[in-house]
């Protein structure tokens, strides 16, 4: 099983419409598949046909931004009911205030040197309620001050970063809550991320449990090689089942293809088990 149950469309911050990327994920040998936009399932419906028509399997998906000690925390949720009013509504809660967010970077990085921010990463999206920080990094590529999307967050955009301008997303527990509603089970997507001390993991970790809880990414595009070990690890240490996928969102803005990953470690449970 290809599993591949992360990636992003133009419906969020990706490159392809939901179309274009399954097709993308079938020529790569995908066969199991989830799009999951941030925060957003207006791609569901063209995604799933898609997909099926192609022959591959399919799960509802998303990803939620929350806050969680201060930082930000994306949980994905999948074989979710993308009509679901519980998760439509929480969802459309949490994207509230992003044009504002994104106005407020402009600023940030105009003070930075680099004027015109806002304007410039307005041209990358399709709905300004959409905006986040992947389309000022392109923006910031393609005018020169960065060297490619990585960059501009190490250097400016990423939390704690000279360009980054917080907001308050959904709390942990509403996220999963939303998930469940709609039938799905809910992920915590690529831990490797997340600059949280061990005490702050475990802490996160007992919570999401406490919550219902039980899967996190362990082989995704966000992670290292050495980090599939140690999300393995952790996954073993908390009983968590195990979640693959690429995080796609433009050719060359990330480590790896659609279905390229490497499979899970045999010993663990795929979170997908349960519904093939």
């Amino acid at each position: 099983m290809n599993a591949d149950l992360h990636c992003h469309s133009t419906v969020s911050d990706g490159h392809f419409a939901p179309a274009d990327v399954a097709r993308r994920a079938h020529a790569c040998g995908v066969t199991l598949w989830a799009l999951t936009d941030h925060d957003e399932v207006g791609g569901q419906p063209e995604a799933r046909a898609t997909a099926e028509a192609l022959g591959m399997r399919y799960l509802g998906g998303v990803e939620i931004s929350v806050t969680w000690a201060s930082r930000t925390v994306h949980i994905v949720g999948l074989h979710v009911d993308s009509a679901c009013s519980a998760l439509v509504d929480g969802l459309a809660r949490t994207r509230n205030g992003r044009a504002a967010r994104g106005e407020a970077i402009g600023e940030q990085l105009a003070t930075l040197g680099v004027p015109g921010a806002y304007e410039g990463a307005l041209k990358y999206v399709s709905n300004p309620d959409m905006m986040s920080r992947t389309h000022f990094a392109r923006f910031m590529v393609d005018a020169g001050y960065a060297q490619s999307t990585q960059d501009a967050f190490t250097r400016y955009l990423g939390d704690g970063k000279p360009g980054y301008v917080a907001h308050r997303w959904a709390k942990l527990a509403d996220a999963v809550k939303w998930i469940h509603a709609a039938g799905g089970e809910a992920v915590i997507a690529h831990p490797g991320r997340y600059e949280y001390t061990p005490l702050e993991f475990d802490a996160l970790f007992g919570e999401f449990i406490d919550l219902g809880g039980k899967a996190i990414e362990v082989v995704t595009g966000s992670h290292t090689p050495d980090q599939y070990r140690e999300y393995a690890d952790v996954a073993r240490r908390f009983g968590f089942e195990a979640s693959r996928g690429s995080d796609f969102h433009a050719p060359g803005e990330g480590r790896v293809e659609l279905g390229s990953l490497p499979p899970l470690p045999s010993d663990l449970k795929p979170v997908w088990e349960r519904w093939l």
